[in-house]
């Protein structure tokens, strides 16, 4: 045994191996590092935003609903009945009268809202479209009114009562005093503006002070209105005409009547300038304003924007405010709109209530409840066409509509049918 200390080598070192930290079988490669997923394409990352986004399903929702609505038009044609009859014999027949129910109906639908080809003047060829522009206003007014109360996180759904006070004002204004055009009209208006706005302010101040759940009191608020303007109209000296024994008013003054913008062969008047002027407003409140920054937070969450020093009890009380005086707005189009019109129980036509379609058509946005109020416009000013010229039922339209807030209140089965990827959490 030597003096010299010598480190022992492994039985790798003596075969001429590597060292103790190699220890890899002999042969074996390294491999190479997985590559990383490439990032999607700018054009694929928007496309798929488009794809999730809430546009892209509401406008789906309305091509369902008008898919369901041709269904519904050839079960009551009744070429289509007696076709059906014998259409394993000649199918043929079947499909091609199928065919042209449902292409007339929409076809017809067209005319009557957009453009009338089957006239010779220009003029009344684009009646159509002015139609549909009147009977769009008063529901963009509405919409707006519902809309703006969505993005508070309220339910307002006594439009019918807000329209129907806030006619009753304007239509009290318009044939009670004798004033010039450039004073009585804007009266009018106001008055009507201000008596919706104080009547959906009652449910803005019982939520805010009590708690009161708004659609209940909404609800019963629709029900006070309507017969207190009933009982106003049924008595002399309050509302009703002169002589007359019906529960109507006199008509307004023409110095209160909104004026035609297009002359006297179209129905399309001011109030649909107001209803655009409206939705540049609402658009400016919620996206721009201070005010708008605070009804945005109370409809996300009171909670935090309590803590964060907002008074969600008066933002309730001013946002039923300023939707009250946007429904009292369409309400006033009704009664100034024509010389010969009103105030009646009924001049709110069923608005009260489409302009909650209308708003969850559009999502709440000025912009999308000015396309979905256009939308209803033309389903109402071509609806009658339909009806005279092709027979079919008008009804159907308000199944259409019906089925539009069906498929809105169901996002999940409009993206299961058309295969839409969900909403990516941020």
């Amino acid at each position: 045994m030597s003096g010299t200390d010598e480190t022992p080598q492994t039985e790798a070192e003596k075969l001429g191996g590597a060292g103790p930290t190699d220890t890899r079988p002999t042969g074996t490669r390294t491999s190479a590092p997985e590559p990383e997923p490439e990032a999607p394409s700018r054009t694929h990352s928007m496309l798929r935003e488009i794809a999730s986004g809430n546009a892209l399903a509401g406008v789906l929702a309305v091509v369902l609903a008008i898919a369901v609505g041709s269904l519904m038009i050839a079960l009551t044609d009744e070429r289509v009945r007696d076709t059906a009859s014998y259409v394993f014999a000649r199918p043929g027949d079947f499909f091609t009268a199928t065919w042209d129910a449902v292409w007339g109906a929409y076809t017809a639908l067209f005319r009557g809202a957009v453009y009338n080809d089957r006239v010779d003047d220009f003029a009344t060829q684009i009646r159509p479209l002015t139609d549909t522009l009147k009977f769009a206003g008063p529901l963009i007014a509405a919409g707006l009114g519902v809309g703006l109360a969505f993005r508070a996180g309220l339910f307002n759904i006594g439009g019918r009562g807000q329209m129907l006070l806030a006619g009753a004002a304007a239509g009290w204004v318009a044939f009670a005093f004798d004033l010039p055009m450039v004073i009585h009209l804007p009266l009018a208006i106001l008055a009507g503006s201000l008596a919706g706005a104080l009547w959906a302010g009652i449910a803005g101040v019982l939520k805010a002070r009590t708690g009161a759940h708004e659609v209940i009191v909404t609800i019963m608020l629709n029900y006070v209105g309507f017969y207190l303007v009933f009982f106003m109209l049924s008595r002399q000296g309050l509302l009703q005409a002169p002589g007359s024994g019906n529960p109507k008013s006199s008509p307004a003054k023409e110095s209160a009547i909104l004026p035609d913008i297009l002359g006297e062969r179209f129905n399309l008047h001011l109030g649909f300038v107001l209803a655009l002027v409206a939705v540049a407003y609402v658009w400016w409140l919620l996206n721009r304003a201070t005010l708008g920054y605070r009804i945005r937070a109370v409809g996300e969450n009171p909670s935090a924007a309590r803590a964060a020093g907002i008074d969600v009890g008066r933002t309730y009380i001013v946002v039923m405010l300023i939707a009250g005086a946007l429904v009292g707005l369409a309400g006033t189009n009704q009664v100034l709109g024509t010389v010969t019109s009103g105030v009646t129980v009924d001049l709110d036509a069923g608005i009260g209530f489409d302009a909650i379609t209308v708003a969850l058509l559009g999502r709440s946005r000025p912009l999308g409840i000015l396309a979905a109020g256009l939308l209803f416009g033309a389903f109402k000013a071509g609806g009658f066409a339909m009806q005279a010229s092709e027979g079919i039922p008008v009804d159907i339209v308000l199944v259409v509509q019906s089925l539009i807030v069906l498929f809105i209140a169901a996002p999940p089965l409009v993206r299961a049918i058309f295969r839409l990827p969900a909403k990516e959490a941020k």
